[in-house]
């Protein structure tokens, strides 16, 4: 189960995401999450330099989707900015959702990474259809109650992580 729950990759936010080396593992589409991984939750404006990450996507020739289990008018008002499709009241960690993005970008399971925030959503979901997953590092505190409350797990799978990865760093020196 915990592997689940483990990303492929951890970063601090999209900005770190390394697009040539996901490019390089035959990544082709890539379904993002919206709250506090593209913007703040309940923002519906977008910071500069993420509408440039996005540039940047559409430069390297990656296909994106937005999937978020927000209401649509938001998720569809930020997609339509980007010029990608957006998928909302999506049901993560279900698969229905991941299934249409991956659709809709015209990818399979093999080339297609999940990004978002959360553990128990985004990268559950993903890691459950073998989909190569990134989780980075939420935006902002601020955000849905029920979110907060999967944050107190969050942090101990997290932290975990963050151990495991410094620990395999030291043995190897």
């Amino acid at each position: 189960m915990l592997k689940l729950l483990q990303p492929d990759l951890y970063v601090r936010s999209l900005r770190d995401i390394p697009l040539a080396a996901l490019k390089a593992r035959g990544i082709r589409g890539l379904i993002i999450d919206l709250d506090n991984t593209v913007t703040e939750w309940g923002r519906a404006t977008l910071d500069q330099e993420i509408y440039r990450w996005f540039t940047e996507l559409k430069k390297q020739d990656l296909r994106a989707c937005l999937v978020s289990n927000n209401r649509d008018v938001r998720v569809q008002k930020i997609a339509a900015y980007l010029g990608i499709p957006g998928i909302s009241k999506a049901g993560k960690p279900r698969r229905r959702a991941f299934y249409q993005a991956m659709a809709v970008m015209d990818t399979a399971v093999g080339n297609t990474a999940v990004i978002g925030d959360q553990v128990f959503t985004d990268i559950l979901g993903g890691n459950r259809l073998g989909l190569y997953t990134v989780l980075v590092m939420p935006i902002n505190r601020r955000e849905f109650i029920g979110t907060r409350m999967m944050r107190q797990l969050e942090r101990l799978i997290t932290r975990r992580l963050v151990l495991s990865e410094f620990n395999s760093n030291d043995s190897s020196t």
